[in-house]
């Protein structure tokens, strides 16, 4: 398998300014990782120019462009809302295909207060089909995370994976999103999986504790994937300090 980082891992210093997309990618060469996860939150621009700029630096300095991401809402019970994001979700696709990205990753939505979960299941998959579809025409394959609200269980990231089976639909696998312990969800979800955010921890039942890496290694690569481990830090420690330290834990994991 691969490794990767998700811009998300070092949010404090992207937007506080003290930080570029492109210091971000020379510290992942650095780390020596081999891609990266351009969020669409620290973008200074998405013009063309800028786009085309950031992916000849990525090249250079040897990052595959893994994936971009985006804070997608699909649950909103406004349904010009609901509009605006897939809008969104449509012209990060254009981006990515800019980007050389082969997939994006979107958020389900939570689920809203007085709306019950199947109203709001029916509003995001009606807004992620249509995504996959603008997806499969441009060639970016959709990466729905395992997020909270409508897809905080495997049994409701599963629901999306059974109402659609495009090739071009899949998990973005969060290991440190479920709660209770996580590794028979990681097994029944492998099969569906494009990418994945390598946490270092996850609530097992109220108990923070570090996830295995090695079992969690076995299980993706028994379902047929070989891509990638994409480090999204979120522990106390600084990101400077806590991301190179993660990343030398999964390099072993992966050896």
């Amino acid at each position: 398998m691969r490794l990767g980082c998700a811009a998300y891992s070092y949010r404090d210093y992207l937007n506080s300014g003290s930080m570029t997309l492109e210091q971000f990618v020379d510290s992942c060469a650095g780390m020596g990782l081999d891609g990266v996860e351009l969020t669409s939150y620290y973008f200074p621009s998405t013009e063309r120019e800028y786009l085309n700029r950031l992916k000849r630096h990525c090249f250079r300095q040897g990052q595959h462009i893994l994936a971009t991401a985006v804070g997608s809402d699909f649950t909103q019970a406004d349904s010009q809302k609901r509009r605006e994001h897939v809008r969104m979700t449509k012209a990060w696709i254009d981006h990515s295909v800019v980007l050389g990205a082969p997939c994006i990753r979107v958020f389900a939505g939570p689920l809203p207060e007085g709306v019950d979960e199947n109203t709001a299941f029916r509003w995001a998959l009606e807004c992620i089909e249509e995504c996959v579809d603008y997806g499969r025409e441009a060639g970016v394959a959709i990466a729905l995370e395992n997020h909270g609200g409508v897809t905080g269980t495997a049994a409701q990231v599963q629901r999306f994976l059974d109402a659609i089976e495009s090739p071009w639909f899949g998990l973005n696998l969060d290991f440190g999103n479920f709660i209770g312990d996580p590794y028979p969800d990681f097994e029944e979800l492998a099969p569906r999986v494009i990418t994945t955010h390598a946490k270092v921890s996850s609530n097992f039942g109220g108990e923070r504790r570090d996830l295995d890496y090695r079992r969690i290694v076995r299980i993706i690569s028994a379902a047929g994937n070989r891509g990638y481990l994409s480090v999204e830090f979120e522990e106390e420690e600084d990101a400077m300090v806590g991301v190179p330290r993660f990343v030398e834990k999964l390099k072993a994991a992966v050896r």
